[in-house]
């Protein structure tokens, strides 16, 4: 659409149920949360996954979510530069300040059918990470919580042990 001129590359939008959906313009909390999450990730997850801030994962046809960050790895499609799949994604990050129901009734549902392995949900105004795994078509089985002064550890990648202090700043 951005080459039919329908849309600009900088548009911040994405593609839920068929639909592009305009999304909420990034406040200075939620830009310095994904920053030091993106910058933490990096340091710990390996050389055979990638760290992908704000880009989108088609999920299919009618579905392309532009998480704040994704964890992939880096198989063929990646290296052939295409868009990641659920298959590609290892975890997926939310990072919410106002968009939190939202992000909880629209995108985990989606998330979880299409297969998504774990999805962390930050809760800025909240103060809490929550972690979702185990996916299923009727959501996530396992949800874990973790606030200020704790870590979270991921349920998909056990060297990556992120204390909660540092995404919520």
């Amino acid at each position: 659409m951005a080459e039919a001129g329908i849309l600009h590359e900088d548009d911040r939008v994405e593609l839920i149920g068929g639909e592009i959906v305009e999304m909420n313009p990034i406040g200075g909390r939620h830009a310095k949360c994904v920053t030091e999450l993106t910058r933490v990730l990096i340091s710990l997850v390996g050389d055979d996954v990638r760290v992908s801030p704000q880009n989108p994962v088609k999920l299919d046809d009618h579905e392309e979510p532009q998480p704040d960050v994704a964890v992939l790895r880096t198989g063929e499609r990646y290296q052939a530069g295409a868009l990641p799949t659920p298959e590609d994604v290892l975890l997926l990050i939310e990072v919410s300040d106002t968009s939190l129901a939202y992000d909880r009734e629209v995108k985990l549902p989606l998330y979880a059918s299409s297969g998504i392995a774990e999805v962390w949900l930050v809760d800025l105004k909240g103060g809490i990470i929550e972690r979702y795994s185990e996916p299923s078509e009727e959501g996530y089985r396992l949800v874990r919580r973790a606030g200020r002064g704790e870590t979270l550890e991921s349920a998909v990648l056990p060297a990556l042990i992120v204390p909660v202090n540092i995404a919520l700043g």
